[in-house]
């Protein structure tokens, strides 16, 4: 099968230990993370013909290798993992291995396409602004975003730091789960065996009638009555724009100096978010900054130590391929307002694709404290039963 997703890089043997808990599984790397052996083109041509090959490994892929993990190879990111539809204007968009003629979601297109497709057991991934949660939902596949700070960047192109994670995707829990022992260590805020399960009304309204009928008719068949929340998440456009103007100052501090010294071409969309993010001023950035800290306080107090957030992960299914450039535009915008929460509260988000709207799959997202990433995929495990294993 060609899904279109590894990248034609030469081969170059990584070796990866003989055994250990990861043993058995193979697993691809998102193009943002150091292999040595290998160049790491960031999803554009300019990065790749700058990079050279890495003498190195990036610590999280050491890690996988030497917990047993084999090595399958590099996978296709969005242009600088600046973008959230998959598509990438000079290497192309993978094949979405649960929706064949939809986009498989961004940045970590490649990721979720090299395992849906069955080419590989899990991906690293990267997720900044829902980078690992879309491709995710939009894949049929279990996604993490980890507590922030929890899994190291190291040897990974930085994007927006303040918001930058490392995730990975697998099709079913106990693959997932061991990867994350091994990525997460133990728990430092570990969830009590009955979690407050709390849903937040005001989010259900930002998606679509098939999605809030799917995701209501999913809970009474779960059996899960959690406590409804107003209000608790809002003003979610001041939640949005935070998360932009953060970001895109971010953005060109990381990469600015590379984008300012080379004529880069960049691809729709991100050619025009890189060029908004070098006319925000500093009071728009401590503006957002300020609504960001008095959110994350607010959110975390609403979760305490023993709260769950239940939500769809995504507005809507995966848009089809066909879908214009400033529809994308569009579903990327709202789908920021849902995906936001953890991003500025720094928690970890868990989508699982329990959801199903005219043959495509839709994320169910769990957000859980800081710091209890591993006790939510075993709540997933509780909650779930047989189905994702």
């Amino acid at each position: 099968m060609n899904a279109h997703c590894y990248l034609p890089y030469p081969d170059s043997p990584v070796p990866h230990a003989d055994n250990g808990p990861l043993g058995g599984l193979s697993f691809a790397v998102k193009d943002l993370f150091d292999v040595a052996g290998y160049p790491t083109g960031c999803g554009n041509p300019h990065k790749l013909a700058a990079s050279g090959l890495k003498s190195s490994h990036a610590p999280v892929v050491r890690q996988l290798l030497e917990a047993g993990a084999r090595f399958t190879g590099k996978v296709i990111t969005d242009e600088l993992a600046f973008s959230m539809t998959g598509k990438n204007a000079h290497f192309g968009t993978p094949r979405n291995g649960a929706a064949p003629l939809r986009i498989p979601g961004g940045s970590s297109s490649g990721s979720a396409s090299a395992v849906s497709n069955g080419l590989c057991d899990f991906a690293l991934g990267t997720d900044t602004g829902g980078s690992v949660r879309a491709p995710a939902s939009h894949c049929g596949l279990i996604g993490l975003r980890p507590t922030h700070d929890r899994v190291s960047l190291d040897g990974c192109m930085p994007l927006a730091h303040s918001f930058d994670t490392c995730g990975w995707f697998a099709r079913e829990l106990n693959t997932f789960a061991r990867v994350g022992n091994v990525l997460l260590g133990a728990d430092a805020s570990p969830l009590p065996a009955l979690p407050r399960l709390l849903l937040a009304t005001d989010l259900l309204a930002l998606v679509t009638p098939s999605v809030r009928e799917a995701t209501r008719a999913l809970l009474d068949e779960l059996e899960l009555l959690p406590t409804p929340v107003k209000g608790a998440v809002l003003p979610l456009d001041e939640l949005y724009w935070a998360f932009r103007h953060i970001q895109g100052r971010e953005v060109w501090e990381n990469q600015g100096d590379f984008l300012s010294r080379h004529p880069v071409q960049l691809g729709p969309g991100v050619k025009e978010r890189v060029a908004w993010a070098q006319t925000l001023d500093d009071g728009q950035v401590a503006s957002a900054k300020q609504t960001a800290g008095d959110f994350a306080e607010r959110f975390r107090a609403l979760l305490g130590r023993d709260g769950v957030l239940l939500l769809p992960t995504m507005p809507d299914v995966a848009p089809l391929l066909s879908t214009s450039e400033e529809a994308l535009e569009d579903y990327r915008n709202l789908s920021i307002r849902l995906l936001c929460l953890s991003v500025l509260s720094g928690c970890p988000q868990l989508s699982l694709p329990l959801l199903q709207i005219e043959g495509a799959p839709l994320g169910l997202s769990l957000i859980g404290p800081r710091g209890s990433d591993l006790s939510l995929i075993a709540l997933a495990r509780r909650l779930t039963g047989q189905r994702l294993s």
